[in-house]
Protein backbone atom coordinates (compact mmCIF):
# COMPACT_ATOMS: atom_id res chain seq x y z
CA UNK A 1 0.00 0.00 0.00
CA UNK A 2 1.06 3.58 -0.74
CA UNK A 3 1.08 5.99 2.18
CA UNK A 4 -1.48 8.79 1.84
CA UNK A 5 0.45 12.09 1.70
CA UNK A 6 0.25 14.19 4.84
CA UNK A 7 -0.38 17.91 4.38
CA UNK A 8 2.27 20.07 6.02
CA UNK A 9 -0.34 22.22 7.81
CA UNK A 10 -0.95 20.75 11.25
CA UNK A 11 -4.69 21.59 11.28
CA UNK A 12 -6.49 22.81 8.16
CA UNK A 13 -9.67 24.18 9.70
CA UNK A 14 -8.72 27.80 9.09
CA UNK A 15 -7.40 26.97 5.62
CA UNK A 16 -10.76 25.40 4.72
CA UNK A 17 -12.62 28.45 5.99
CA UNK A 18 -10.25 30.72 4.05
CA UNK A 19 -10.15 28.82 0.74
CA UNK A 20 -13.68 27.46 0.82
CA UNK A 21 -14.64 25.59 -2.32
CA UNK A 22 -11.11 25.34 -3.67
CA UNK A 23 -9.50 24.02 -0.50
CA UNK A 24 -9.33 20.26 -1.19
CA UNK A 25 -8.46 20.45 -4.89
CA UNK A 26 -5.69 22.98 -4.26
CA UNK A 27 -4.20 20.89 -1.44
CA UNK A 28 -4.44 17.69 -3.50
CA UNK A 29 -2.59 19.42 -6.31
CA UNK A 30 0.04 20.68 -3.86
CA UNK A 31 0.49 17.16 -2.48
CA UNK A 32 0.53 15.57 -5.94
CA UNK A 33 -2.23 13.07 -5.18
CA UNK A 34 -6.00 12.60 -5.10
CA UNK A 35 -5.86 12.32 -1.30
CA UNK A 36 -4.06 13.81 1.67
CA UNK A 37 -4.13 13.45 5.43
CA UNK A 38 -4.70 16.40 7.70
CA UNK A 39 -6.63 17.49 10.77
CA UNK A 40 -9.93 19.34 10.85
CA UNK A 41 -11.13 20.74 14.16
CA UNK A 42 -8.12 18.88 15.59
CA UNK A 43 -9.57 15.58 14.35
CA UNK A 44 -7.61 13.38 11.87
CA UNK A 45 -9.17 13.47 8.39
CA UNK A 46 -8.50 12.27 4.85
CA UNK A 47 -9.54 14.60 2.01
CA UNK A 48 -10.12 13.07 -1.43
CA UNK A 49 -10.98 14.26 -4.93
CA UNK A 50 -11.60 12.86 -8.40
CA UNK A 51 -14.19 10.71 -10.13
CA UNK A 52 -12.89 7.50 -8.58
CA UNK A 53 -13.08 9.15 -5.15
CA UNK A 54 -16.79 9.85 -5.71
CA UNK A 55 -17.36 6.23 -6.70
CA UNK A 56 -15.43 5.07 -3.62
CA UNK A 57 -17.22 7.41 -1.23
CA UNK A 58 -20.75 6.63 -2.44
CA UNK A 59 -20.28 2.87 -2.51
CA UNK A 60 -23.33 1.52 -0.62
CA UNK A 61 -22.82 0.88 3.10
CA UNK A 62 -19.15 1.94 3.04
CA UNK A 63 -19.57 5.21 4.96
CA UNK A 64 -21.87 6.51 7.64
CA UNK A 65 -22.88 10.14 7.94
CA UNK A 66 -23.16 9.81 11.73
CA UNK A 67 -20.80 12.21 13.50
CA UNK A 68 -19.36 13.17 10.12
CA UNK A 69 -20.49 16.82 10.09
CA UNK A 70 -20.01 19.52 12.71
CA UNK A 71 -23.11 19.58 14.95
CA UNK A 72 -24.17 23.08 13.88
CA UNK A 73 -24.05 22.10 10.20
CA UNK A 74 -25.94 18.86 10.88
CA UNK A 75 -28.67 20.72 12.78
CA UNK A 76 -28.99 23.30 10.01
CA UNK A 77 -29.23 20.82 7.15
CA UNK A 78 -30.46 17.38 8.24
CA UNK A 79 -30.94 17.07 12.00
CA UNK A 80 -30.90 13.94 14.13
CA UNK A 81 -32.93 10.96 12.91
CA UNK A 82 -33.12 12.01 9.25
CA UNK A 83 -32.63 9.62 6.36
CA UNK A 84 -29.06 10.85 5.85
CA UNK A 85 -28.15 9.76 9.37
CA UNK A 86 -29.26 6.16 8.75
CA UNK A 87 -27.23 3.26 7.38
CA UNK A 88 -27.86 -0.11 5.76
CA UNK A 89 -31.38 -1.53 5.53
CA UNK A 90 -32.88 1.28 7.63
CA UNK A 91 -31.50 3.88 5.23
CA UNK A 92 -32.69 2.05 2.14
CA UNK A 93 -36.18 1.58 3.58
CA UNK A 94 -36.50 5.27 4.52
CA UNK A 95 -35.01 6.35 1.20
CA UNK A 96 -37.81 4.54 -0.64
CA UNK A 97 -40.28 6.90 1.00
CA UNK A 98 -38.56 9.83 -0.70
CA UNK A 99 -38.08 8.00 -3.99
CA UNK A 100 -41.81 7.23 -4.14
CA UNK A 101 -42.44 10.97 -4.41
CA UNK A 102 -40.16 11.36 -7.42
CA UNK A 103 -42.38 9.96 -10.18
CA UNK A 104 -42.32 11.79 -13.53
CA UNK A 105 -45.91 12.92 -12.97
CA UNK A 106 -45.15 14.27 -9.52
CA UNK A 107 -42.03 16.10 -10.71
CA UNK A 108 -43.92 17.64 -13.62
CA UNK A 109 -46.71 18.78 -11.31
CA UNK A 110 -44.13 20.44 -9.05
CA UNK A 111 -42.69 22.29 -12.02
CA UNK A 112 -46.09 23.41 -13.24
CA UNK A 113 -46.98 24.80 -9.81
CA UNK A 114 -43.67 26.70 -9.67
CA UNK A 115 -44.11 28.20 -13.14
CA UNK A 116 -47.71 29.25 -12.38
CA UNK A 117 -46.65 30.98 -9.16
CA UNK A 118 -43.76 32.71 -10.97
CA UNK A 119 -46.11 34.03 -13.68
CA UNK A 120 -48.49 35.31 -11.03
CA UNK A 121 -45.63 37.09 -9.22
CA UNK A 122 -44.71 39.05 -12.35
CA UNK A 123 -47.64 41.40 -11.76
CA UNK A 124 -46.18 42.39 -8.39
CA UNK A 125 -42.63 42.56 -9.75
CA UNK A 126 -43.66 44.88 -12.57
CA UNK A 127 -44.89 47.45 -10.04
CA UNK A 128 -41.47 47.60 -8.34
CA UNK A 129 -38.39 49.56 -9.36
CA UNK A 130 -36.25 46.47 -8.81
CA UNK A 131 -36.42 42.92 -7.52
CA UNK A 132 -33.65 40.91 -5.87
CA UNK A 133 -34.11 37.71 -7.80
CA UNK A 134 -32.56 35.34 -5.27
CA UNK A 135 -34.83 36.39 -2.42
CA UNK A 136 -37.89 36.54 -4.66
CA UNK A 137 -37.28 33.06 -6.07
CA UNK A 138 -36.78 31.64 -2.58
CA UNK A 139 -40.35 32.66 -1.76
CA UNK A 140 -41.69 31.31 -5.06
CA UNK A 141 -40.03 27.98 -4.35
CA UNK A 142 -41.34 27.92 -0.78
CA UNK A 143 -44.88 28.54 -1.97
CA UNK A 144 -44.55 25.96 -4.75
CA UNK A 145 -43.08 23.14 -2.66
CA UNK A 146 -45.64 23.67 0.10
CA UNK A 147 -48.51 23.50 -2.38
CA UNK A 148 -46.99 20.40 -4.01
CA UNK A 149 -46.50 18.80 -0.59
CA UNK A 150 -50.10 19.48 0.48
CA UNK A 151 -49.50 22.40 2.84
CA UNK A 152 -51.68 25.51 2.71
CA UNK A 153 -49.92 28.81 3.43
CA UNK A 154 -51.22 32.31 3.96
CA UNK A 155 -49.15 35.13 2.49
CA UNK A 156 -47.76 35.89 5.95
CA UNK A 157 -46.88 32.23 6.52
CA UNK A 158 -45.17 32.02 3.13
CA UNK A 159 -42.96 34.98 3.99
CA UNK A 160 -42.20 33.59 7.45
CA UNK A 161 -41.37 30.06 6.27
CA UNK A 162 -39.19 31.46 3.47
CA UNK A 163 -37.16 33.48 5.98
CA UNK A 164 -36.69 30.40 8.13
CA UNK A 165 -35.64 28.06 5.31
CA UNK A 166 -33.36 30.71 3.84
CA UNK A 167 -31.62 31.23 7.19
CA UNK A 168 -31.04 27.47 7.61
CA UNK A 169 -29.46 27.22 4.17
CA UNK A 170 -27.38 30.37 4.46
CA UNK A 171 -26.08 29.46 7.89
CA UNK A 172 -25.20 25.84 7.16
CA UNK A 173 -21.58 26.51 6.21
CA UNK A 174 -20.96 29.37 8.61
CA UNK A 175 -19.48 29.74 12.06
CA UNK A 176 -21.02 32.43 14.24
CA UNK A 177 -24.08 34.69 13.87
CA UNK A 178 -25.18 33.43 10.44
CA UNK A 179 -25.30 29.87 11.75
CA UNK A 180 -26.90 30.87 15.06
CA UNK A 181 -29.70 32.68 13.23
CA UNK A 182 -30.47 29.60 11.14
CA UNK A 183 -30.54 27.32 14.16
CA UNK A 184 -32.75 29.70 16.13
CA UNK A 185 -35.30 30.00 13.34
CA UNK A 186 -35.20 26.25 12.70
CA UNK A 187 -36.65 25.55 16.14
CA UNK A 188 -39.75 27.53 15.21
CA UNK A 189 -40.00 25.75 11.85
CA UNK A 190 -39.73 22.34 13.49
CA UNK A 191 -42.65 23.14 15.80
CA UNK A 192 -44.71 24.07 12.74
CA UNK A 193 -43.70 20.86 10.92
CA UNK A 194 -44.57 18.67 13.91
CA UNK A 195 -48.02 20.30 14.09
CA UNK A 196 -48.60 19.51 10.41
CA UNK A 197 -47.67 15.86 11.00
CA UNK A 198 -49.98 15.61 14.02
CA UNK A 199 -52.88 17.19 12.12
CA UNK A 200 -52.55 14.67 9.29
CA UNK A 201 -52.46 11.76 11.72
CA UNK A 202 -55.70 12.91 13.37
CA UNK A 203 -57.60 13.52 10.14
CA UNK A 204 -58.95 11.15 7.45
CA UNK A 205 -57.11 11.03 4.15
CA UNK A 206 -58.45 13.68 1.82
CA UNK A 207 -58.01 11.64 -1.35
CA UNK A 208 -57.06 8.23 -2.69
CA UNK A 209 -53.56 9.30 -3.69
CA UNK A 210 -51.54 10.49 -0.72
CA UNK A 211 -49.90 13.90 -0.78
CA UNK A 212 -46.19 14.04 0.10
CA UNK A 213 -47.19 15.40 3.53
CA UNK A 214 -49.49 12.42 4.10
CA UNK A 215 -46.85 10.02 2.79
CA UNK A 216 -44.35 11.22 5.40
CA UNK A 217 -46.84 11.43 8.25
CA UNK A 218 -48.14 7.88 7.67
CA UNK A 219 -44.88 6.20 6.64
CA UNK A 220 -43.90 3.11 8.61
CA UNK A 221 -40.30 2.14 9.25
CA UNK A 222 -38.76 -1.29 8.70
CA UNK A 223 -40.32 -2.45 11.97
CA UNK A 224 -43.80 -1.38 10.93
CA UNK A 225 -43.90 1.63 13.24
CA UNK A 226 -44.81 5.16 12.21
CA UNK A 227 -41.99 7.65 12.63
CA UNK A 228 -41.97 9.71 15.79
CA UNK A 229 -43.55 13.13 15.36
CA UNK A 230 -40.10 14.71 15.75
CA UNK A 231 -38.46 12.58 13.05
CA UNK A 232 -41.41 12.87 10.66
CA UNK A 233 -41.22 16.66 11.08
CA UNK A 234 -37.50 16.58 10.31
CA UNK A 235 -38.11 14.56 7.14
CA UNK A 236 -40.83 16.98 6.06
CA UNK A 237 -38.34 19.82 6.40
CA UNK A 238 -35.86 17.73 4.41
CA UNK A 239 -38.20 18.09 1.45
CA UNK A 240 -39.11 21.74 1.95
CA UNK A 241 -35.74 23.28 2.86
CA UNK A 242 -33.67 21.72 0.00
CA UNK A 243 -36.27 22.88 -2.51
CA UNK A 244 -35.88 26.46 -1.33
CA UNK A 245 -32.10 25.97 -1.69
CA UNK A 246 -32.65 25.51 -5.44
CA UNK A 247 -32.93 29.33 -5.51
CA UNK A 248 -29.13 29.37 -5.50
CA UNK A 249 -28.95 27.36 -8.70
CA UNK A 250 -31.63 29.57 -10.28
CA UNK A 251 -29.74 32.72 -9.27
CA UNK A 252 -26.60 31.24 -10.84
CA UNK A 253 -28.62 30.37 -13.96
CA UNK A 254 -29.70 34.02 -14.25
CA UNK A 255 -26.07 35.06 -13.76
CA UNK A 256 -24.99 32.66 -16.52
CA UNK A 257 -27.59 34.12 -18.89
CA UNK A 258 -26.22 37.57 -18.10
CA UNK A 259 -22.56 36.58 -18.50
CA UNK A 260 -23.08 34.35 -21.55
CA UNK A 261 -25.94 36.02 -23.50
CA UNK A 262 -25.05 34.04 -26.64
CA UNK A 263 -27.03 31.15 -25.19
CA UNK A 264 -30.33 33.01 -24.94
CA UNK A 265 -31.37 32.32 -28.53
CA UNK A 266 -30.28 28.69 -28.23
CA UNK A 267 -32.41 28.28 -25.10
CA UNK A 268 -35.36 30.02 -26.72
CA UNK A 269 -35.21 28.11 -30.00
CA UNK A 270 -33.67 24.83 -28.88
CA UNK A 271 -36.36 23.98 -26.35
CA UNK A 272 -36.02 21.25 -23.76
CA UNK A 273 -32.68 19.74 -24.93
CA UNK A 274 -30.90 23.07 -24.57
CA UNK A 275 -32.56 23.86 -21.26
CA UNK A 276 -31.36 20.50 -19.94
CA UNK A 277 -27.78 21.04 -21.16
CA UNK A 278 -27.73 24.54 -19.68
CA UNK A 279 -29.13 23.25 -16.39
CA UNK A 280 -26.44 20.57 -16.15
CA UNK A 281 -23.70 23.09 -16.82
CA UNK A 282 -25.05 25.53 -14.22
CA UNK A 283 -25.02 22.74 -11.64
CA UNK A 284 -21.50 21.71 -12.63
CA UNK A 285 -19.95 25.15 -13.02
CA UNK A 286 -21.27 27.20 -10.10
CA UNK A 287 -20.58 26.50 -6.41
CA UNK A 288 -23.27 24.78 -4.36
CA UNK A 289 -21.89 22.83 -1.38
CA UNK A 290 -18.13 22.27 -1.38
CA UNK A 291 -17.77 18.84 0.20
CA UNK A 292 -19.47 15.96 1.95
CA UNK A 293 -18.05 13.93 4.82
CA UNK A 294 -18.44 10.42 6.16
CA UNK A 295 -16.86 7.93 8.56
CA UNK A 296 -15.65 4.66 7.07
CA UNK A 297 -17.65 1.63 8.25
CA UNK A 298 -15.03 -0.82 7.04
CA UNK A 299 -11.36 -1.04 6.07
CA UNK A 300 -10.87 -1.06 2.30
CA UNK A 301 -8.39 -0.23 -0.45
CA UNK A 302 -8.69 2.59 -2.95
CA UNK A 303 -6.09 3.76 -5.48
CA UNK A 304 -3.45 1.67 -3.71
CA UNK A 305 -4.29 3.51 -0.48
CA UNK A 306 -5.62 1.80 2.63
CA UNK A 307 -8.59 3.50 4.27
CA UNK A 308 -9.00 2.21 7.81
CA UNK A 309 -12.35 1.65 9.48
CA UNK A 310 -13.38 4.79 11.35
CA UNK A 311 -11.45 7.18 9.08
CA UNK A 312 -13.12 10.57 8.66
CA UNK A 313 -13.17 11.20 4.90
CA UNK A 314 -14.09 14.43 3.11
CA UNK A 315 -15.07 14.26 -0.58
CA UNK A 316 -14.31 17.30 -2.75
CA UNK A 317 -17.60 17.86 -4.60
CA UNK A 318 -16.69 21.22 -6.12
CA UNK A 319 -13.28 19.97 -7.20
CA UNK A 320 -14.77 16.97 -9.02
CA UNK A 321 -17.07 19.34 -10.91
CA UNK A 322 -13.97 21.26 -12.05
CA UNK A 323 -11.58 18.36 -12.62
CA UNK A 324 -9.80 18.83 -15.96
CA UNK A 325 -9.36 15.07 -16.26
CA UNK A 326 -13.12 14.72 -16.52
CA UNK A 327 -14.28 17.88 -18.23
CA UNK A 328 -11.50 19.53 -20.20
CA UNK A 329 -11.45 23.33 -19.88
CA UNK A 330 -13.46 22.94 -16.66
CA UNK A 331 -13.43 26.68 -15.90
CA UNK A 332 -15.17 27.51 -19.19
CA UNK A 333 -18.95 27.66 -19.15
CA UNK A 334 -19.97 25.40 -22.03
CA UNK A 335 -23.41 23.72 -21.92
CA UNK A 336 -22.50 21.95 -25.17
CA UNK A 337 -20.33 19.57 -23.19
CA UNK A 338 -23.55 17.80 -22.14
CA UNK A 339 -24.77 17.25 -25.69
CA UNK A 340 -25.14 13.49 -26.21
CA UNK A 341 -23.88 13.04 -22.66
CA UNK A 342 -24.32 9.36 -21.74
CA UNK A 343 -24.65 10.12 -18.05
CA UNK A 344 -22.17 9.44 -15.29
CA UNK A 345 -23.28 8.69 -11.70
CA UNK A 346 -19.95 9.98 -10.34
CA UNK A 347 -19.53 13.28 -12.20
CA UNK A 348 -20.77 15.95 -11.89
CA UNK A 349 -21.66 15.66 -8.21
CA UNK A 350 -23.42 18.87 -7.09
CA UNK A 351 -25.90 16.80 -5.05
CA UNK A 352 -23.99 13.57 -4.56
CA UNK A 353 -22.97 10.55 -6.60
CA UNK A 354 -23.73 6.87 -7.01
CA UNK A 355 -27.12 5.16 -7.06
CA UNK A 356 -30.23 7.02 -5.91
CA UNK A 357 -32.04 4.08 -4.32
CA UNK A 358 -29.21 2.35 -2.44
CA UNK A 359 -26.87 5.23 -1.60
CA UNK A 360 -26.93 8.69 -0.06
CA UNK A 361 -27.39 10.61 -3.32
CA UNK A 362 -29.99 13.37 -2.97
CA UNK A 363 -33.40 12.01 -4.04
CA UNK A 364 -34.53 15.52 -5.01
CA UNK A 365 -32.03 15.91 -7.86
CA UNK A 366 -34.67 15.39 -10.56
CA UNK A 367 -36.91 18.04 -8.99
CA UNK A 368 -33.93 20.40 -8.85
CA UNK A 369 -33.37 19.99 -12.59
CA UNK A 370 -37.07 20.44 -13.34
CA UNK A 371 -37.24 23.68 -11.36
CA UNK A 372 -34.11 25.11 -12.99
CA UNK A 373 -35.46 24.28 -16.45
CA UNK A 374 -38.75 25.99 -15.60
CA UNK A 375 -36.85 29.04 -14.33
CA UNK A 376 -34.80 29.19 -17.54
CA UNK A 377 -38.00 29.11 -19.58
CA UNK A 378 -39.36 32.04 -17.59
CA UNK A 379 -36.12 34.04 -17.74
CA UNK A 380 -35.73 33.56 -21.48
CA UNK A 381 -39.28 33.33 -22.85
CA UNK A 382 -41.74 34.17 -20.07
CA UNK A 383 -40.56 37.62 -19.06
CA UNK A 384 -38.37 40.56 -19.90
CA UNK A 385 -36.13 42.42 -17.50
CA UNK A 386 -33.04 44.60 -17.25
CA UNK A 387 -29.92 43.94 -15.19
CA UNK A 388 -28.68 47.17 -13.57
CA UNK A 389 -25.09 47.71 -12.50
CA UNK A 390 -24.37 45.77 -9.33
CA UNK A 391 -21.76 43.63 -7.59
CA UNK A 392 -22.08 40.16 -9.10
CA UNK A 393 -18.84 38.80 -7.67
CA UNK A 394 -18.85 35.41 -5.92
CA UNK A 395 -16.80 34.98 -2.76
CA UNK A 396 -15.55 31.39 -3.01
CA UNK A 397 -14.64 31.35 0.67
CA UNK A 398 -18.26 31.95 1.67
CA UNK A 399 -20.16 28.74 2.35
CA UNK A 400 -22.62 28.46 0.69
CA UNK A 401 -21.62 30.90 -2.05
CA UNK A 402 -23.96 33.37 -3.76
CA UNK A 403 -23.46 36.47 -5.96
CA UNK A 404 -22.84 39.43 -3.68
CA UNK A 405 -25.89 41.37 -4.91
CA UNK A 406 -28.13 38.26 -5.07
CA UNK A 407 -28.84 39.33 -8.70
CA UNK A 408 -31.00 42.41 -8.94
CA UNK A 409 -33.34 42.89 -11.92
CA UNK A 410 -35.36 45.94 -12.90
CA UNK A 411 -38.26 46.70 -15.27
CA UNK A 412 -39.53 43.14 -14.90
CA UNK A 413 -42.60 42.43 -17.03
CA UNK A 414 -44.31 39.58 -18.84
CA UNK A 415 -42.93 38.77 -22.28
Amino acid sequence: MTEIPRDRTFDCTLALLGNGYRFISQRCERNGADAFRTRMLMRPAVCVTGESAAEMFYHPDRFTRKRAMPPNTLMSLQDIGSVQSLDGAAHRHRKQMFMSLMTPESIQRHGEIFERIWRSALTEWSAKDSVTLHYAVEELLCRAVCEWTGIKLTDHEAEQRTREFSAMIDGAGAIGPRNWKGLTLRRRTERWARKLIEDVRHAPLSRQVRSPLETIALFRDENGEVLSTEVAGVELLNILRPTVAVARFITFAALALHNYPQYRDKLRDGGEPWRQMFTMEVRRFYPFFPLVAGNALETFEWQDYRIEKGTWVMLDMHGINHDARIWGDPHDFRPERFENWPGNPNAPVPQGAGDFASGHRCPGEWITEELIRRALHMLVSGMQYDVPAQNLSIDMSRLPAIPESRFIISNARSA
